[in-house]
């Protein structure tokens, strides 16, 4: 997986920063799915080397207009383009009346398939908001001044690597066979023979996984949602020394990010959901938070438009 953040600042953009916007690249299947959708994330894609015609899926965390003002005019662009086969969005239950509000209201007209999907239920019974082929997503409630929603997306264990030296010393001929036995299927040869897939091929490998957090103060079931994963992007609205202000407005402190990244075990934290008070020349900058976090978790990194982030290995 390739995560790309197209928008990092909270509440409103600044001359470095988008509101918010993470895009997720499945290369193995040519997808693009989107988290969270600020005002301008269309230009912030015509900026990156992401092709927007590959989107799929849209997850959106929470109704605040720094998540979801850059939505309608993304949706209408895709329907003017000609080229989208369709869009499943996923996200709280007024998400699909905003939408056809705008819409209608703008004279707007979707031309391919548009289906929305309400999490709540999902994150209330802990069931499967996605279980396609290779993937699958859960979410959870967070704690915020609306109703908000983390998501962990996982990729499904994969078959091992692939012995090609002992397949050709059985005498299997190169070509389609291969990819059939790679997969862990079992193939019947032209001479008769059958032969196991898993037998030539190693043990299987997990798969990555990636948790996206935002809006939310520290949260217990954040901290259940991203055990063990391989990147955790959590917002970091405000810095450690203003805890009563990110308490009072039900957002995350660095501190707090990073005692969610320890709590639940993950890889990497990424901070982003920047407060624009956070400039240079300012007294408290992005490189503070930063600091502030590794204290507690040294994996951190401090995230920035169009910064770019490799999630497990490929093959």
């Amino acid at each position: 997986m390739q995560v790309t953040f197209l928008g990092t600042s909270s509440g409103v953009p600044t001359r470095a920063r988008n509101v918010s916007a993470v895009a997720l690249r499945l290369p193995q299947r040519a997808e693009l799915w989107l988290f969270d959708c600020g005002e301008g994330t269309q230009h912030q894609f015509l900026r990156s080397d992401l092709r927007v015609s590959q989107l799929r899926r849209i997850f959106v965390t929470h109704m605040h207009g720094d998540h979801v003002f850059g939505l309608p005019g993304l949706l209408a662009s895709l329907g003017l383009a000609g080229s989208c086969g369709g869009i499943d969005l996923y996200g709280p239950d007024p998400l699909r009346d905003y939408l056809e509000g705008v819409m209608r209201t703008s004279s707007t007209r979707i031309g391919y398939p548009l289906r929305t999907h309400r999490v709540k239920e999902a994150a209330a019974r802990g069931t499967l908001v996605l279980d396609d082929d290779d993937i699958t997503v859960r979410c959870t409630a967070l704690t915020h001044r609306v109703p908000a929603y983390a998501y962990r997306v996982d990729q499904k264990p994969r078959p091992g690597r692939f012995d090609v030296e002992r397949a050709r010393a059985l005498g299997i001929p190169p070509g389609p066979v291969y990819a059939e036995l790679k997969a862990g299927r079992s193939v019947t040869l032209d001479d008769g023979r059958v032969i196991r897939g898993e037998a030539l091929c190693g043990p299987p490998r997990p798969g990555c996984s990636v948790v996206y957090c935002t809006d939310t103060v520290f949260s217990e079931a954040a901290v259940a949602l991203a055990r063990g994963a391989d990147l955790l992007i959590h917002e970091s609205t405000f810095s450690h020394g203003e805890a009563e202000l990110a308490i009072a407005r039900q957002h995350s402190t660095s501190t707090m990010a990073a005692q969610t990244a320890l709590e639940a075990g993950v890889k990497q934290l990424v901070l982003t959901h920047l407060s624009p008070r956070y400039v240079a020349g300012n007294p408290m900058t992005p490189d503070d938070l930063v600091a502030e976090a590794r204290a507690i978790f040294p994996e951190t990194l401090v995230a920035k438009d169009f910064l770019s982030l490799s999630v497990g290995t490929a093959g």
